[in-house]
């Protein structure tokens, strides 16, 4: 697949547009000293060491925001600990999808590669999983519905894709099934990311097909190659595994 090319100007929208007064005060606070820093420092900056800036903004405003979600995640438990609410409460804390600072010679998301396709998940449910554990097995946030539902004692409709993650939350994972996820982007925002349509089917292998006006396939081993950047859809050695994949990713997109 070729890279793409990504406009130099694509940050330069203004974010504050959609802010109310106050946000925009807050705003104004912290960058306006940071803008007449570079202006001083930076009078006649050229276009190369301007992105080098720029991505370094980009970066510690990234690990500051995780920061702040970090400490703020605990305050949240703290409270919770504090006011004798934790016995009565599962937490849960959630993403939107990853996000990637250039791996794959990419920014923001929406791609199907790791960094991306991966999501965050952490759960507090006292008296039933135990502190300090990694589940490593394959859950979507379709799941998340399911899971509240039952453990509510509601029982969830018939025609609700997906299944409950509570097996796996109380250990046990003898009665969790699921082997393979099944992950499909369908909007092209051509103005803003210039991501194209693509789905694909992850079990040990990633599949992946950019579909539409493009016709082109990936394939990566998911322990050979965890970074994803060996496409191997095109080595005879794997012939067996795309032949696999392709009959799988259409029994995939019908059962979705």
């Amino acid at each position: 697949m070729k890279k793409l090319n990504i406009r130099e100007d694509q940050h330069l929208d203004d974010p504050t547009k959609p802010m109310e007064k106050h946000q925009k005060t807050a705003w104004d606070k912290v960058y306006t000293p940071i803008n007449i820093e570079f202006t001083k420092k930076y009078p006649g900056i050229v276009s190369h060491e301007l992105i080098k800036w720029k991505y370094q903004r980009y970066v510690q405003d990234y690990f500051g925001t995780i920061a702040a979600v970090n400490g703020n995640v605990c305050r949240l438990l703290y409270y919770l600990d504090k006011n004798s609410l934790t016995d009565n409460i599962i937490a849960v804390y959630t993403s939107d999808q990853g996000f990637y600072l250039n791996e794959h010679s990419c920014f923001d998301k929406w791609f199907i590669y790791n960094e991306s396709f991966k999501t965050l998940l952490l759960t507090r449910w006292p008296n039933q999983i135990k502190s300090c554990i990694t589940e490593e097995e394959m859950v979507q946030n379709l799941d998340f519905a399911q899971t509240f539902l039952e453990i509510a004692g509601v029982q969830a409709p018939d025609d609700m894709q997906e299944k409950s993650l509570t097996p796996l939350l109380k250990g046990q994972k003898e009665s969790w099934d699921r082997d393979a996820v099944y992950y499909h982007y369908y909007e092209y925002l051509s103005s803003k990311h210039d991501v194209k349509r693509h789905y694909g089917t992850i079990k040990n292998y990633k599949f992946i097909y950019f579909c539409y006006n493009i016709d082109e396939c990936e394939l990566y081993g998911r322990k050979k190659d965890p970074q994803e950047v060996l496409n191997a859809f095109n080595d005879p050695k794997y012939s067996d595994v795309v032949e696999r994949n392709e009959t799988k990713i259409k029994r995939d997109m019908q059962e979705v």
